[in-house]
């Protein structure tokens, strides 16, 4: 394992680096990428951030945004050449490759780059070279924040670079209500904030700048998709692809909505099944002790955190509800506890 002395060497002298986000980014691994990108190319790197997919427009304010380049069968040969030719390769919010396919075959095929990965997700796979990583942190923009730190250089954060740290924070600790919120946390926030970052406006272009149509999608959802099992203090959604068409649906205007299951009263458990092409994706959420990872992992070829984790299942959106409520009958005991 590479140490980070050696890596600070590495990074000493003008470097090719790519930047890795898992697909379908969101604020934590976008704003990770973006504000790694925006410290080493002040320091005269050559750093691109590639993302495997595309990603929801309520983050395209990042500062960088339109500097990153997404994968598609246009830009497949681009996206090969910076990851083939990158020095160093930064692996951010995700710890198992597969997360960040198709890109994962380029990362594979260049043998002679340093592999780093900065991560606070749980059962982590070697592949890298240097490891950043952290269960317990609150979000993968903490550890960037502590990484450019680490590097001797927390006074080269610049309010562009802030901005993104603290999108990425403050998303994934629930704007900070989620139990990982350290006074660590709140510390790093007020160092942010004597940057010159703009919180306000931050927080309204992620949350606040919803289409209609994500408005009304997300009004059926509750309306006429959601399905309690009170013996089992779950709460879940079924969306099909129809479902999804009749409001026009974007990447990422079913965001948060997973969150709606866990406000009623009682509730521990609260799942979304999404009906995509070919394939069902899921996102998981519980409070207190029980652990979605472990559940995603278990049943859903997934994973995450012990509170918040996601899935993939490659059935019908049918054959996946009744794969998900055969998976339940494993936590009974556990669910139908009011503890």
């Amino acid at each position: 394992m590479l140490s980070i002395e050696s890596l600070r060497q590495e990074l000493s002298v003008p470097r090719k680096i790519a930047i890795i986000p898992h697909q379908k980014p969101d604020a934590d691994a976008l704003g990770s990428g973006l504000a790694l990108w925006g410290f080493f190319k002040n320091k005269g790197h050559q750093p691109t951030v590639v993302s495997p997919t595309d990603y929801p427009d309520f983050l395209f304010w990042m500062p960088g945004n339109s500097e990153v380049l997404v994968y598609s069968d246009k830009t497949k040969e681009a996206c090969a050449k910076i990851i083939g030719e990158a020095a160093i390769i930064f692996c951010l919010d995700f710890n198992d490759l597969k997360r960040c396919e198709p890109l994962d075959i380029f990362i594979n095929a260049n043998t002679s780059a340093i592999k780093v990965m900065i991560d606070h997700h749980q059962d982590k796979k070697d592949f890298a070279d240097f490891e950043y990583c952290r269960v317990t942190a609150a979000a993968t923009a903490e550890l960037i924040y502590e990484f450019i730190s680490l590097l001797g250089n927390e006074a080269d954060i610049t309010t562009d670079i802030a901005s993104c740290i603290y999108a990425g924070i403050m998303t994934d600790t629930g704007s900070f209500k989620y139990p990982a919120t350290t006074a660590t946390i709140h510390r790093i926030v007020a160092n942010l904030l004597e940057k010159g970052i703009d919180h306000t406006a931050i927080h309204r272009n992620i949350y606040d700048t919803s289409t209609l149509d994500r408005l009304k999608l997300q009004g059926f959802a509750l309306s006429e998709r959601l399905k309690v099992i009170p013996e089992l203090n779950t709460a879940y959604f079924v969306l099909s692809k129809t479902d999804l068409g009749r409001f026009r649906h974007q990447t990422g205007d079913t965001e948060g909505l997973v969150n709606y299951g866990l406000s009623i009263k009682g509730i521990k458990l609260s799942v979304i099944l999404k009906e995509d092409e070919g394939f069902v994706k899921m996102s998981l959420r519980s409070v207190g002790n029980f652990s979605v990872n472990e559940v995603a992992r278990m049943h859903f070829n997934g994973g995450g955190h012990i509170n918040a984790a996601g899935g993939r299942l490659n059935m019908s959106i049918q054959e996946a509800e009744v794969a998900f409520l055969e998976a339940l009958k494993n936590y009974a005991n556990i669910l139908a506890t009011t503890s």
